[in-house]
């Protein structure tokens, strides 16, 4: 098979979450770990960072990556779904793995995925695993794609697990309140090996300490010890202080992605900082510092309150539940500009109705749908709209209502596009 054929194969073959949803799910960890075996689990042959959590897990992951690319690790980063090329997946110091070891891992591996009829994405794992082995990487971070405890990723052994924070999201496969989804998340806590948990929250503390007590593993909560003292936003950075028990251990610190809720994952990521020097990783100060300037650069990072154009100010987010439209929103509050104009798609898994109710209703609406299965219809995303008093016009593409908000808005207009990964991928 060609490249494009291979590609054809392994999205229109097998179960795949973001084209059917939960239908692409397996029940267990049976198939990765029979894929794997058959690779002779090329999973124990690297060092490894796992990454679980509702919200902010991508960029966790990616400033994780750049700190130890920076550091002098040769640093693997797994991280799903991808927005523009499949490969974005898989890469090793922020370069794509070859078009020419996707193809040939599809060819050797076809008669076990045939056989074994995994999913897409219990396959991208298992090319992750292979690929990163096959390259001998000193250490590769490890992000999660859904929940944690069943998740295809959770086959490995880390140096350092890490939760971001819990939120809302899925509920139909991880559960309907925080406690239940922290118990999912919790899955990737393993027997003696560190914990880092970003937010805090009542209801799930408990589920993680209890799950840490169980498996004797040493648990960190950044918020016990790490703050931010100062923080600003100038031109293309933000810049924070963190204090680490009232005392400075990073001043000025830049950071390349801008958006707000980036004071929380900073706390996340210094305090897994902290514990893997802890673990003997070399990790200098001017690493540290170097990486989260240059994030985007080292590790390809998109989406992620992302500028696009200055007049009128174009910005895309990914956040698409209702944790992560509440700091799109804060975002927004931060801007000055006339008009705001909202391009706005969404899937039909997610909580729409919570959503739809935290946006102004003092902006432009442009619904639309992504191209794919699990996209809710636009004229029904503008149904519901219309019951929390959202006005706007309804478009057969994503596309096309980017275009028409263009042409309606004026040079000090906002024009924001998300509600789905999948909207912000298309207008990538």
């Amino acid at each position: 098979m060609t490249y494009q054929q291979t590609l054809n194969f392994l999205y229109s073959k097998l179960p795949m979450f973001t084209r059917i949803g939960a239908a692409a799910l397996k029940k267990d960890l049976h198939n990765t770990i029979e894929l794997c075996a058959r690779l002779d689990n090329p999973q124990h042959q690297f060092k490894t960072i796992h990454i679980a959590g509702t919200n902010g897990k991508g960029s966790t992951s990616h400033m994780l990556a750049a700190i130890l690319q920076k550091s002098g690790y040769k640093t693997g980063l797994y991280t799903s779904p991808h927005l523009k090329d499949f490969r974005e997946r898989i890469r090793i110091n922020g370069k794509m793995v070859p078009k020419a070891f996707v193809k040939d891992f599809v060819r050797k591996q076809k008669k076990n995925i045939l056989e074994i009829e995994p999913s897409f994405f219990e396959v991208t794992v298992a090319m992750a695993f292979e690929y990163f082995a096959k390259e001998k990487v000193d250490i590769a971070v490890i992000e999660v794609g859904l929940g944690g405890r069943l998740d295809s990723t959770n086959i490995i052994t880390p140096e350092l697990s890490v939760i971001t924070n819990i939120s809302l999201d899925h509920t139909n496969l991880l559960g309907d309140t925080l406690a239940q989804i922290a118990f999912e998340k919790a899955g990737i806590i393993k027997p003696n090996i560190p914990v880092v948990i970003g937010e805090k929250h009542i209801e799930t503390i408990d589920v993680f300490k209890q799950k840490a007590k169980l498996e004797k593993a040493p648990i960190h909560f950044a918020e016990d010890t790490l703050k931010i003292n100062h923080q600003t936003t100038k031109g293309s950075f933000l810049t924070v202080d963190i204090l680490e028990n009232e005392q400075a251990i990073f001043t000025n610190l830049a950071l390349d992605l801008t958006g707000t809720y980036q004071q929380k994952n900073i706390l996340t990521v210094i305090q897994s900082v902290l514990k893997l020097r802890e673990l003997g990783f070399n990790i200098p100060d001017r690493a540290i510092y170097q990486a989260l300037k240059n994030v985007k650069k080292l590790t390809g990072l998109q989406g992620r309150w992302q500028t696009l154009s200055k007049s009128p100010l174009v910005i895309c987010d990914t956040g698409h539940n209702k944790a992560g439209i509440t700091e799109i929103l804060k975002n927004i509050a931060n801007i000055k500009y006339q008009t705001l104009h909202m391009v706005i798609g969404m899937v039909k898994d997610k909580d729409i109705d919570g959503v739809l109710a935290l946006l102004p209703n003092n902006a432009i609406y442009y619904f639309c749908q992504p191209d794919l299965e699990r996209a809710l219809p636009a004229q029904e995303l503008y149904q519901k709209a219309t019951l929390h008093n959202l006005k706007g016009k309804v478009f057969n593409s994503v596309i096309e209502a980017f275009k028409y908000a263009k042409e309606k808005s004026h040079p000090k207009d906002l024009i924001f596009i998300g509600g789905s990964t999948f909207v912000v991928a298309e207008i990538l």
